[in-house]
């Protein structure tokens, strides 16, 4: 059998062959994550749920001695932002205001979806409040740890916060994260690891805790791209096709050389670089462009505000100017009452702009975009709490070259790219037009293999 500890610190995929190897046995394996969550300090935990886990983990077991698993994941445990509705547990979204709330009358579509290809559900994770932060702050439940600096509390990346931190502390080996301004992708960089935005639509969001009717997009998060694959498989409710690396001779690589590479950490700067080069030599063709549809839709949102604003007032509007407001975090509150402010004719103006440079990505032939994923490496904690302004300026930053992806429905995965000096993540963001999430799987497959190959990671 093999050891336990080992397993449970690869990728999911990998970990489901195991099972249905019979290397190792679905409860052994999901007891010893629980052990591993109760021994955790850090919050990323904000329920468990023992009792389905190991009733779901002895199912799957007998599945696998009959040698009919449901799909490469059975057996494989998994946990969810705190956002998703399970069956008789409460959904918080992060919030005081929620914490006591009714208990889910049903899974929500894409729980209930895992769950029948044979996964084990290990519980709920911290976010930010609301799910409306890059950082990963939560006043409420407390702030998981980013497990990459064991010195000095750095944050774990957000809204995702404990579904990043989850899987780099090693308390389970994927996760399931919202991202609306870069909340799966952040988390990814900060934490050295594959997080996967899926285009507007293509993840079903029945019974999710929403913040943006337009931006919310359901993704996961693994230690490779194959896991982001085949969990975007098991979210959708499809069966499992196998995905085979593209072809990357030839294949353009289109770097904005606006916006996108300001003021970025000199290790962020130079890890692009070499990962860009890397690609080069593997065939690629790496060009500079789109810098003026990048432009623009930066500058739409600095006159105007942004669409996420305006649709998170819309959803907490009661909550936010009634007598409870003073139970939600307050960078929080910030946030949403620049929503407030926003006219009907900026967000129309948003919205128009929207439609036309989406368009104009759509019509790039062969488009594959690269930047780094976030400007930076993961910030200490203490300074962000200690000054709101900064923390809005951190946050702002953190966000902004994920937060264009969804401003311009680009499915986009965050890979590995190497770290700093003090060993803290980096990350390179690849993203396509929207609608293309099979064609970036290949592609991604392919980048992933020449950047290990080359030690990238």
């Amino acid at each position: 059998m093999t050891d336990l500890d080992t397993l449970s610190r690869r990728p999911a995929a990998e970990i489901g062959r195991a099972l249905a190897a019979g290397e190792a046995e679905p409860v052994p394996l999901a007891e010893h994550y629980f052990a591993k969550i109760e021994q955790q300090s850090s919050p990323a935990f904000l329920a468990v749920t023992r009792a389905r886990a190991l009733k779901e983990a002895e199912v799957s077991a007998a599945r696998l001695r009959a040698g009919r698993p449901l799909s490469v994941l059975d057996g494989v445990p998994i946990a969810w932002k705190d956002l998703f509705d399970f069956e008789g547990e409460t959904t918080t979204g992060g919030s005081d205001y929620y914490r006591n709330a009714e208990p889910a009358s049903a899974d929500a579509t894409t729980v209930a979806n895992v769950s029948a290809a044979g996964m084990v559900t290990l519980g709920k994770l911290n976010l930010t409040e609301f799910a409306y932060s890059g950082l990963g702050l939560n006043p409420h439940f407390g702030t998981p740890l980013n497990p990459h600096d064991d010195r000095v509390a750095r944050v774990p990346g957000g809204s995702s916060s404990g579904s990043g931190a989850a899987i780099a502390a090693g308390l389970a080996p994927c996760t399931i994260g919202t991202d609306t301004g870069g909340s799966v992708r952040i988390p990814a960089s900060f934490n050295g690891l594959v997080g996967y935005k899926s285009s507007e639509g293509r993840i079903d969001r029945t019974g999710v805790f929403l913040l943006s009717r337009t931006h919310d997009t359901v993704g996961p998060l693994g230690r490779s791209v194959e896991d982001c694959i085949l969990l975007d498989r098991a979210l959708c409710g499809v069966a499992v096709a196998t995905v085979e690396p593209g072809d990357l001779s030839g294949q353009r690589l289109i770097v904005p050389d606006a916006v996108v590479l300001d003021d970025l950490d000199e290790a962020v700067a130079r890890n692009f670089e070499s990962a860009l080069r890397v690609l080069e030599r593997a065939g690629m063709r790496i060009e500079t462009g789109l810098s003026d549809v990048i432009s623009e839709a930066a500058t739409l949102i600095a006159e105007n505000g942004t669409i996420v604003g305006a649709e998170a007032y819309e959803q907490h509007q009661a909550l936010v100017d009634g007598p409870d407001c003073a139970r939600i975090d307050s960078r929080v509150v910030d946030r949403i009452m620049i929503g407030r402010a926003m006219s009907e004719a900026a967000v129309d103006a948003l919205r128009r702009g929207r439609a036309r440079l989406i368009e104009t990505i759509a019509g790039v032939e062969d488009c594959l975009i690269a930047m780094p994923t976030t400007p930076i490496t993961a910030p200490e904690i203490a300074p962000l709490e200690a000054d709101n302004a900064l923390f809005h300026r951190v946050n702002l930053k953190t966000l902004r070259n994920t937060s264009l992806g969804n401003f311009l429905n680009l499915p986009g995965l965050a890979l590995p790219n190497g770290s700093d000096a003090t060993g803290l993540p980096t990350s390179l963001l690849i993203s396509v037009p929207g609608g293309q999430d099979e064609r970036l799987f290949h592609l991604g497959l392919a980048i992933e293999a020449v950047l290990a190959k080359a030690g990238v990671r």
